[in-house]
């Protein structure tokens, strides 16, 4: 079943976020994923949305795959870059693959 990375975390435009959204990017095109939603600022129907914040969503074929990119050592070189990230948020979520409507 296709599972969904779901990402909310400050806007910041550092040399260490240029890093860490270069060795996002191979990471996770490593273990099957792929950007669906990339830096977007919603717009928020219901509820509030912070504007610094911008979210992201990854693809991965599943659940077991999205965990495996989370854990792996390419991604957590990633996340090395990014020290004390604060205010950041990480969903993991099954798709609707085979159900029905």
């Amino acid at each position: 079943m296709t599972a969904y990375v779901i990402a909310e975390s400050p806007h910041l435009d550092t040399p260490e976020v240029r890093r860490y959204r270069e060795l996002a990017q191979g990471s996770i095109a490593r273990y099957g994923g792929r950007y669906v939603v990339r830096g977007a600022l919603p717009e928020a129907l219901e509820g509030d949305w912070p504007a610094a914040n911008r979210m992201v969503i990854i693809e991965f074929p599943s659940l077991e795959q999205a965990k495996s990119w989370y854990t792996s050592p390419e991604y957590a070189q990633a996340r090395a870059t990014r020290p004390g990230i604060s205010g950041r948020r990480i969903l993991f979520v099954g798709g609707t693959d085979g159900l029905p409507g």
